[in-house]
């Protein structure tokens, strides 16, 4: 029989800092009012002295892993999606690795910005249905207010740091599991969103660019595209999806894609009022919310959805 990734268990972590809208209008010429009415952000947190991607990474993976009952030495595989790394090189998963205790497993990052988490959670269900791993954790973690520019209103109110983890189990086919997942990039809208720095071009991190009216246009078109694509590869309908948890980008598009799916909005979980637009972090976040909370519930078909700078998109469907 074949082996599917099954979900065994879900963890996040935040910063302790929390910043609301007036605390940031305080700073940036904004107010909460035009935050709220563009956005949907009500709050996000940021991360402070001691506190980076692997730290968050770490902390959501603890809690992941003792939500499933899984010792963490049982680990063999750790995909941790970030575009913010503790350091250029080595990976911020070997930092996670060593934090856990765990003496050898394969450890390593993948870098497909808001996407990175589908591109993560994809790579590791291959691995672990081909036998590579019996167990993996699979993580999304950011600290994106490190290259925010502050003067800049359009981008600065918009992100927020933390992490989410799932631990991933190989089992046998029993229905539950991940069903179906689907991954696209397009290189030609680089321009569109983007970091203005690099080891190879500027020697600097550099900061966050964006031109958001056209990432708006061209999310909500691919999110719908790439969503349906899951569907059928799953052999599933709209009718069948119990939640969709997508990017936490802007709670406009996360509307406008609900209404092309013809999808009603109760079925959509929405954090970004609480958290922002946490990148990586932004579906498993929402995803262990949403099961901490009692919405989501074991037997459930949630629907995984996110796109990022490269342009990169991708959608996940899975059994809980």
């Amino acid at each position: 029989m074949a082996l599917r990734s099954i979900v065994a268990g879900v963890g996040s972590a935040l910063p302790v800092r929390r910043v609301d809208n007036a605390e940031l209008a305080a700073t940036v010429d904004t107010t909460d009012q035009w935050i709220v009415e563009r956005t949907g952000i009500r709050a996000r947190y940021v991360a402070g002295e001691g506190e980076t991607t692997a730290t968050l990474a770490r902390d959501a993976a603890l809690k992941a892993l003792e939500h499933a009952g899984v010792d963490a030495a049982d680990v063999g595989l750790i995909v941790l999606a970030t575009a913010t790394p503790d350091q250029t090189f080595p990976s911020s998963a070997t930092k996670v690795q060593a934090m856990l205790g765990i003496d050898d497993c394969v450890a390593f990052d993948v870098h497909a910005v808001c996407t990175g988490f589908l591109y993560a959670l994809t790579v590791a269900d291959s691995m672990l249905r081909t036998g590579t791993a019996t167990t993996a954790l699979v993580i999304g973690a950011e600290t994106f207010s490190r290259i925010l520019d502050w003067e800049d209103r359009g981008t600065c109110v918009l992100f927020g740091d933390g992490a989410g983890a799932l631990v991933l189990k190989a089992e046998k086919d029993g229905g539950r599991g991940i069903l179906a997942t689907r991954l696209h990039a397009d290189g030609r809208h680089n321009d569109l969103l983007f970091v203005d720095g690099g080891p190879s071009t500027t020697g600097t991190v550099g900061k966050l660019r964006m031109k958001g009216r056209e990432v708006f246009r061209h999310a909500v078109v691919n999110l719908a595209e790439v969503l349906s694509e899951v569907l059928a590869a799953a052999g599933l309908t709209s009718d069948d999806v119990d939640w969709v948890v997508p990017h936490q980008a802007n709670a406009r598009i996360l509307d406008a894609t609900a209404k092309k799916l013809g999808l009603p909005p109760e079925k959509i979980v929405v954090t970004v009022d609480r958290h922002a637009n946490t990148s990586a972090a932004s579906v498993p976040l929402a995803f262990d919310t949403a099961v901490k909370d009692g919405r989501i519930k074991r037997g459930d078909v949630v629907m995984l959805e996110a796109m990022g700078g490269g342009f990169t998109w991708g959608a996940a469907a899975l059994k809980y």
